[in-house]
């Protein structure tokens, strides 16, 4: 894990130009504890979720990929009680995390489930749109899976929930990334 954050590194991962301008502007502590907190009390939490996702390991990307696909697993199912494709995905990845099945099977299930997102959110078509570019650029499988439950959890939160609702939520799975990194 980085101790701590600085610009070269924001840049270098394609930070966007409005992260990058407020990191230049912050004054405080760079460490990722410190930094999480403050940009959670800003309301900055996309581009903290953004920031975390570049800090994990594959693992802890899968991970923390679980824990906010099941956050809004059951938004997605109350709409569409007949697709199990976002259940299957996150078991899947719970099966590549435990040694049981291969990353192919968790990434194949994953793109299932982001297809099925991206068809019962079109609202979002552009959000999803940078979503599934992640997913399909993404070198590893386990990755992709990542970037596909992630994406599901995403257009799930976003389509069912308000404002509020969905700030509570992705702050909920941002602290999760934070003791998820932390804790390895």
């Amino acid at each position: 894990m980085r101790a701590a954050i600085d610009l070269k590194w924001l840049e270098s991962k394609g930070a966007c130009p409005e992260a990058v301008a407020w990191f230049k502007t912050y004054d405080g502590p760079k460490e990722i504890e410190p930094l999480a907190e403050e940009m959670i009390r800003l309301g900055h939490l996309e581009w903290l979720n953004w920031g975390l996702v570049r800090l994990m390991t594959k693992k802890q990307a899968v991970e923390y990929a679980i824990y906010a696909a099941e956050q809004v697993l059951s938004i997605y199912e109350d709409k569409y009680p007949k697709d199990d494709r976002p259940r299957k995905a996150i078991e899947a990845a719970k099966g590549y995390l435990a040694g049981r099945g291969t990353a192919h099977t968790a990434a194949r299930a994953a793109y299932a489930a982001a297809y099925a997102a991206r068809a019962a959110c079109a609202a979002y078509a552009a959000y999803a749109a940078r979503a599934a570019r992640a997913a399909y650029a993404a070198a590893y499988a386990a990755r992709a899976a990542y970037a596909a439950c992630a994406a599901c959890a995403a257009y799930a939160a976003r389509a069912a929930a308000s404002a509020a609702e969905y700030k509570t939520m992705l702050e909920r799975i941002c602290r999760r990334g934070i003791l998820i990194l932390t804790r390895w």
